[in-house]
């Protein structure tokens, strides 16, 4: 019997040894992660089951406890329809390397389910935005919104994202300094000219939405304009 309380850290292990092992599926008959099937079939034989259906029953059974270190994504994500995936790189804290650098990694969070789909640490002498291109590769995104801050916003992290057949929201800032200033500028001019001529605007003011927040707090006034 496989006692539940300190296996954790036993299946930990067990994932780790086989996360390099190649996948020989084809990506659209992949309903389950190669992972959860490896790890619930040794599940099985060592709780003395023999066939796929005893590996079936198994996982059904101990799904609970199977959510505790398995993602269960797949299955999960088919669910729901346009999930929202938001990619995200984090320092690791108490994580120093050599010459004082810190550690990052990048993960993909799925909003409605509450998971993380996918973590990559960054490789040395490379960048978030390396990183991210790799993570989005081994995710199945097809029908997903995927978001990126600033730092991700890059036309070949927007490339990845299109041909996963997923959209993408990037958050555009100073970092692209060309870029923003255009946008920002056809924005302004379109806000302009909606309240200078409301009767007659053109194609851009007329299809443009806009909403603004005020709000007052700690002494001091925000204006947030969407």
């Amino acid at each position: 019997m496989i006692q539940t309380g300190d296996a954790k850290t036993s299946q930990t292990g067990l994932i780790e040894h086989f996360q390099d092992l190649p996948d020989p599926r084809v990506n659209r008959t992949k309903d389950h992660d190669l992972m959860d099937i490896l790890v619930i079939a040794i599940c099985t034989l060592l709780c003395a089951g023999e066939s796929f259906n005893d590996m079936e029953d198994f996982g059904q059974a101990k799904q609970d406890w199977f959510k505790t270190f398995l993602r269960w994504t797949q299955s999960l994500r088919q669910a729901v329809n346009q999930e929202i995936v938001a990619l995200d790189g984090k320092a690791l804290r108490r994580a120093l390397r050599r010459k004082g650098r810190l550690k990052y990694m990048v993960s993909a969070w799925a909003e409605d389910n509450g998971l993380v789909l996918g973590q990559l640490k960054v490789a040395d002498k490379s960048n978030q935005i390396t990183a991210l291109p790799e993570l989005l590769r081994v995710l199945e995104l097809a029908g997903c919104i995927v978001t990126v801050d600033a730092m991700g916003c890059q036309k070949n992290i927007a490339k990845v994202i299109q041909e996963a057949a997923a959209d993408y929201v990037l958050a555009l800032k100073g970092n692209q300094e060309v870029v923003h200033e255009e946008v920002k500028s056809f924005l302004d001019a379109a806000v302009a000219e909606r309240a200078a001529r409301p009767r007659r605007p053109s194609w851009a003011a007329a299809t443009l939405a806009v909403w603004e927040t005020v709000e007052k707090d700690h002494g001091r006034i925000e204006i947030h304009r969407y």
